[in-house]
């Protein structure tokens, strides 16, 4: 008697195209944005003044101070475009539902004993954190580009210190959040779901 043995393979995870485009342009304008954004501080660092702490040169973008500008709006037009295009595809192709947290996140965080669903709902709250904070860095981006024509943005950090401080703190939560989006979606599906955002 002949045993037939069948090996089931196991599907690899894949994104859409789509969102393989966004994860790209998305890591090169953070990097663009954080080396030329470093080169801007050290023309008059945020805690400290101009004796203040001072970044290497090997970690800047520009070579000075209107180098680094020209390089950091750039990458800040790329950047913005990039998730307002990637914001109109998951609503069309209704990739939202599933990104985004809702109340059955929030339930499971509370009563689900399973690993693999707390991780996804960790994941879509995550994710969701990601919006105000990427919307309080452009919208205290523009204050500091133009200050002159948007006086009530400076206003509202109480002065143009705080609305430095204020988009200085949104660079190392944006850190985080690459960190732990990485970290969530490789204990989801390990490293080849972490590889299929990019390959």
């Amino acid at each position: 008697m002949i045993v037939e043995v069948t090996s089931k393979h196991k599907k690899l995870p894949t994104q859409a195209r789509g969102a393989k485009i966004f994860h790209w342009i998305n890591i090169i304008s953070l990097f663009l944005m954080l080396t030329s954004g470093l080169q801007i501080y050290n023309a008059n660092p945020v805690f400290g003044g101009r004796s203040g702490l001072h970044i290497p040169p090997i970690f800047t973008l520009g070579g000075w101070l209107a180098g680094g500008r020209h390089w950091h709006f750039a990458a800040m037009w790329l950047f913005s475009l990039n998730l307002l295009w990637y914001g109109f595809y998951i609503f069309i192709t209704r990739r939202w539902r599933h990104r985004f947290v809702g109340a059955n996140d929030i339930k499971a965080l509370q009563k689900t004993q399973n690993p693999k669903r707390l991780i996804y709902a960790w994941h879509r709250i995550v994710y969701t954190s990601i919006i105000p904070i990427l919307l309080l860095a452009l919208f205290t981006g523009i204050g500091m580009y133009k200050p002159a024509q948007f006086p009530w943005i400076v206003d509202m950090f109480g002065s143009w210190q705080g609305l430095r401080i204020v988009h200085f703190a949104s660079v190392p939560l944006v850190i985080i959040f690459a960190l732990v989006h990485w970290w969530l979606g490789k204990k989801a599906g390990g490293s080849q779901l972490t590889d299929s955002m990019f390959w």
